[in-house]
């Protein structure tokens, strides 16, 4: 398989065609979800629920991202590997500047951030210095309280109208890659008409250019309540590759996300 890049996710938006995301947090999850021919991983501070469980991403550190960095980027075969800066690394353009070149260090080649429109210097500071940069918004973890919990956004339209501003703003400012979760459907696919950027979803209809779920949802090893995006893969596989195997084809076929996994 071809080695994934940006060009690569560029050119399967300008000939229509949808991409495969995954989580991965270690290497030997990295390189199976890679022959399955996953395009894009993440190592996602969803590290903090799923790995260490907490009852969300804000205890995640610098260090413990680098380290399931470095562990994933080993074993990453073909595919992008995205990494998210973890929670107040965006507190100054500073430090933002300091905990992505520690990312790139350890081995990713894309660094998502949370925020909205404010975060279009730091996004071009960080453009300017040549690391590449996947936008977050809708329902962002890392203001869960803020946002009153796990709820869809941009479910009125001035809400809507305000996100797919934001989308542009953050695309201009340089962001190679906006990743949209949790909102409407018909909201997924303003945001991917508007933008020249290819637009990752997660609980944000068909029409996005790629889609993600974390690693452990595809499993169906998820504790607690199951997000209505999500499907479990493994229920009908005979090993975890061919759960990936199965999920990558879905997102291929675009017979994933499905309605009942819309909102």
């Amino acid at each position: 398989m071809k080695t994934v890049t940006l060009s690569t996710l560029k050119a399967y938006k300008q000939a229509g065609e949808t991409f495969s995301c995954l989580t991965a947090y270690d290497a030997s999850f990295a390189h199976a979800a890679s022959q399955a021919g996953i395009d894009v991983l993440l190592v996602g501070d969803s590290l903090g629920m799923v790995l260490q469980g907490h009852n969300s991403t804000l205890p995640v550190t610098m260090e413990d991202i680098i380290y399931h960095t470095r562990c994933a980027a080993r074993g990453k075969g073909h595919s992008l590997l995205m990494v998210d800066l973890p929670f107040m690394s965006n507190i100054s353009t500073e430090r933002l500047l300091v905990d992505a070149g520690a990312l790139m260090r350890a081995g990713a080649e894309l660094v998502k951030l949370e925020g909205e429109a404010w975060m279009a210097e730091g996004i071009r500071e960080l453009t300017r210095r040549g690391v590449p940069v996947c936008a977050h918004l809708g329902l962002t973890p890392q203001t869960v309280h803020q946002l009153g919990g796990y709820k869809v956004q941009g479910r009125d339209a001035a809400n809507a109208e305000r996100i797919i501003n934001d989308a542009k703003v953050l695309a201009d400012a340089g962001a190679a890659v906006i990743l949209l979760e949790c909102v409407p459907a018909s909201l997924g696919k303003a945001v991917t008409e508007a933008l020249d950027v290819p637009v990752i979803g997660i609980g944000a209809g068909p029409d996005t250019d790629g889609q993600i779920l974390v690693m452990h949802d595809v499993l169906g090893v998820t504790h607690g309540r199951t997000p209505r995006f999500v499907k479990n893969f493994m229920a009908e596989a005979d090993s975890i590759q061919t759960a990936f195997q199965h999920y990558h084809e879905a997102v291929k076929n675009r017979t994933f996300p499905a309605s009942e996994h819309c909102f």
